[in-house]
């Protein structure tokens, strides 16, 4: 049996698999998410209330949390996602859009069944398509509604050993020779969040995106995450003779920096542009005391970026999100909407001008999550 119980911006959920109830907060709204994201140990960035709120300004996605804790209780536990409603893609929970990885903030090992009976509940009352879990351990798999979805490979490198080990632990061609080379080939490297470094990082990702054909994000995206994020942001841009020709995007939460996007001019990959970045950026983070580098996710298939990470001395692992889904695993294969979508932009981005790219881009991510 479910209830709902109303108390001004929270709505609680009560399952019977326990003694507990399940309410429903609202992260932006509700002071305590801020601060149990701060205090618990498996949080991420992708937790953050600055996270849930670009995507939310940019996207119009709402962000829900289930938790144990009745209102006015300090949080002790947390699932949070995000509502999508798209007319391409259907209504779904995802946990979280565009995010690597996002671990469901659990006390105990009773909670598991506790919120996947909370979440096979909202499937059948909304009526939704699926709801994803982005973590990157084993869950939910005892739930019959849930099943391995989408896998990637992982990297996160330690921090914690000296720079001098940390270079040395750098692949010594590829890594290490390259970051030399664009200290001889003079390149400056500048860091910041100011407009002249989001346009160059926007131009160089522009031209990335359409070499991968695929459609660049939303500019939009970028500011919310400059204004959301402030100085726990950082774009790196790599310059030769003033022409922008590699950067990196990175998020700091608590011990951590996070690896988000990059992009480079392929014309003047041969400098290291790109390494020197990471390098900078690894010198940064052990100069401000930080511990891991969290390199991201890449796709199984690519190889290339795999391998760039590996080089860097990280640590490789595999991440497996779960799907709750209340259709038969028969009627999941084969590609949706969104992937269909994904094949025809692939054919006709390298052709398109780049006020059409911009265009698509704003229009797709929005049912992409």
């Amino acid at each position: 049996m479910a209830g709902i119980l109303s108390t001004g911006h929270l709505r609680g959920l009560v399952s019977e698999v326990s003694t507990k109830a399940v309410y429903q907060v609202h992260p932006l709204q509700d002071p305590r998410w801020a601060e149990f994201v701060d205090r618990h140990p498996g949080s991420s960035v992708f937790h953050t209330v600055a996270w849930l709120d670009a995507l939310y300004r940019t996207y119009g996605y709402e962000p829900i949390a289930y938790t144990t804790a009745p209102p006015g209780i300090s949080l002790e536990d947390g699932l949070v996602f995000c509502r999508v409603t798209s007319w391409l893609t259907g209504r779904r929970l995802v946990s979280l859009p565009f995010s690597d990885h996002c671990e469901p903030l659990m006390a105990t090992v009773a909670d598991e069944q506790l919120f996947a009976s909370t979440i096979e509940q909202t499937l059948h009352r909304e009526t939704l398509r699926y709801a994803e879990i982005r973590a990157t351990g084993d869950l939910f798999s005892t739930s019959r509604l849930s099943h391995p979805a989408r896998a990637y490979c992982f990297h996160r490198l330690d921090l914690r050993p000296d720079l001098t080990t940390l270079f040395r632990n750098c692949h010594k061609s590829s890594t290490q020779r390259k970051i030399l080379r664009a200290e001889r080939e003079g390149l400056i490297c500048e860091t910041g969040q100011s407009q002249a470094l989001l346009n160059a990082f926007w131009d160089l990702l522009l031209m990335t995106r359409r070499r991968h054909r695929i459609p660049p994000q939303p500019q939009d995206w970028f500011r919310n995450l400059i204004a959301c994020f402030g100085d726990a942001l950082q774009i790196r841009v790599a310059f030769k003779d003033k022409r922008p020709v590699a950067a990196i995007l990175t998020l700091r939460h608590k011990d951590t920096i996070v690896y988000k996007y990059g992009c480079s001019d392929s014309r003047f990959n041969n400098l290291g542009g790109t390494q020197l970045l990471f390098w900078r950026a690894i010198q940064d983070a052990r100069h401000e005391g930080l511990h891991v580098f969290d390199l991201g996710r890449s796709e199984c298939d690519n190889a290339g970026l795999i391998t760039f990470k590996d080089h860097l001395g990280s640590a490789r692992s595999t991440l497996t999100y779960s799907r709750f889904s209340l259709s038969p695993p028969s009627e999941r294969s084969g590609p949706n909407a969104a992937e269909w979508a994904g094949r025809i932009a692939r054919g006709v981005v390298p052709y398109l001008p780049d006020r059409i790219l911009r265009m698509i881009g704003s229009v797709l991510y929005r049912h992409v999550a």
